[in-house]
């Protein structure tokens, strides 16, 4: 019974630091740290990929960063991981191969990232 009771507060102190941490409430460029498997918000980039033990095991990087790119001002530039794709009215400005944005198991030095600009 008290194993119960411990696992349920444990999942409910889970949900709360999850729901605290939503990409909904957050500023433009803001960043979070979350598993690979977890998709990138609308209007959000992944800017590094890295591997963590906290999100399982394997070659393959399995943690990223994302970036907020709600709100910047129409000029602005920033990098950001080819992994997704960039949000309405961003542009890719130019292709580069990054170190940090290696997010396949197979090593490559095609480019991976891009400098993206907003333009709308």
């Amino acid at each position: 019974m008290i194993r119960t009771r411990v696992a349920a507060l444990a999942t409910i102190a889970v949900t709360a630091l999850a729901i605290g941490t939503s990409p909904a409430s957050a500023a433009p460029g803001d960043t979070l740290n979350v598993c690979s498997s977890t998709l990138t918000p609308t209007g959000w980039v992944d800017v590094q990929w890295w591997n963590s033990a906290g999100c399982g095991s394997g070659f393959t990087p399995n943690s990223k960063q994302i970036k907020d790119l709600n709100g910047y001002p129409v000029g602005t530039q920033l990098n950001a991981c080819a992994s997704t794709w960039p949000p309405a009215g961003w542009t890719i400005v130019s292709t580069y191969y990054s170190s940090s944005c290696r997010y396949s198991a197979v090593p490559s030095l095609n480019p991976n990232s891009w400098t993206l600009k907003r333009t709308s």
